[in-house]
C-alpha cells in the first residue's frame, strides 16, 4: 500500500472517531498529576485559581474560533458528519481566508487549555505531538477529497492559505452574516463538555492534593449553568424550529 493510500485510510478512520479519541488525553492526564506540585493554599484567591482561569481562557478561545467559523458557514460545509466527507461548496472567505482548517485550530486551543490545567510540562508536550499525528492524517484525507472535488479552485485557495497558522493579511469578509442560531444549534454541546472536563480534573486534583472529594462552588455553578444551557438548547432543537436557519 502506498503511503498516500495509507494516510487516506488512516485519516478516514480517525475522522470517524475524531470526537472521541481526543478524550484519551484525560486518561493520560491522570498519572501526570503525580508530577504536579500543588501550591499550598489558605483559602484565598491565589496562583492555583489564576492558573485555572488562564487554562479555561485558552480553551474558551478555542471555542470562540469554532463559534466564529460555524457562525458564517453555509449548509453542507464544516459539518459534524462522521461516516463520509461532505462539501457542497468550498469555503474561502472569512476565517477560511486566513487558515484552511479553523475548526481544528479551535480544537487545538481547547485541548491545549485542558492539558495545561495539570501544570505538568510533559503532558502539554505529549498533547502537541499527539495532536499533530492525529490531525495530520485527517487533514491529509480531507484535502485529498477537496482537491479531487474542486480541482484548480482548491489548489489556488490552498496555495495562498496556510494550513494551520493564520495569515491575517489575507482576510476577506465572510460571504454570509454571522448566525448565532446556527452556532447554538451545532455547537451547543461543546461548552458543557469543556466545563465537565475541567471539573473532572479539578476533582482529581483535590483528591490527590487534599485526599478528599471537593469541587469549588465556582465549578459547581459552571456545571449547573452549562447543563441547563445545553438541555434547553437540545429541547429547542428537538421540538421547535427556532434554531433552524435557512441555508445553514
Amino acid at each position: 500500500m502506498q503511503l498516500r493510500d495509507a494516510f487516506v485510510k488512516q485519516g478516514k478512520w480517525l475522522f470517524k472517531w475524531r470526537s472521541y479519541i481526543p478524550l484519551l488525553i484525560i486518561f493520560i492526564a491522570l498519572p501526570a498529576f503525580w508530577d504536579t506540585v500543588f501550591p499550598s493554599s489558605d483559602g484565598s484567591f491565589g496562583f492555583e485559581d489564576v492558573w485555572e482561569l488562564i487554562c479555561l481562557a485558552v480553551a474558551v478561545f478555542g471555542l470562540a474560533v469554532r463559534v466564529y467559523t460555524i457562525g458564517h458557514v453555509p449548509e453542507g460545509t464544516s459539518g459534524r458528519n462522521t461516516s463520509v466527507q461532505r462539501a457542497d461548496g468550498l469555503n474561502t472567505t472569512g476565517i477560511y481566508s486566513l487558515v484552511r482548517h479553523p475548526l481544528y485550530l479551535g480544537n487545538f486551543f481547547i485541548w491545549l487549555g485542558i492539558s495545561m490545567f495539570v501544570r505538568c510540562w510533559w503532558l502539554s508536550f505529549i498533547f502537541i505531538i499527539l495532536f499533530i499525528l492525529f490531525y495530520e492524517r485527517i487533514i491529509f484525507m480531507e484535502e485529498e477529497y477537496l482537491r479531487t472535488k474542486f480541482g484548480k479552485v482548491w489548489q489556488e485557495w490552498a496555495a495562498r492559505t496556510p494550513m494551520f497558522l493564520p495569515r491575517f493579511k489575507n482576510f476577506e469578509p465572510p460571504t454570509l452574516p454571522f448566525s448565532i442560531r446556527s452556532v447554538l444549534s451545532k455547537e451547543n454541546h461543546i461548552l458543557v463538555n469543556i466545563i465537565l472536563v475541567f471539573a473532572f480534573l479539578e476533582v482529581v486534583e483535590e483528591l490527590l492534593a487534599k485526599h478528599r472529594f471537593e469541587l469549588d462552588l465556582g465549578w459547581i455553578i459552571a456545571v449547573v449553568c452549562g447543563f441547563t444551557i445545553w438541555a434547553t438548547l437540545r429541547v429547542l432543537k428537538k421540538i421547535t424550529a427556532i434554531l433552524n436557519v435557512e441555508g445553514r
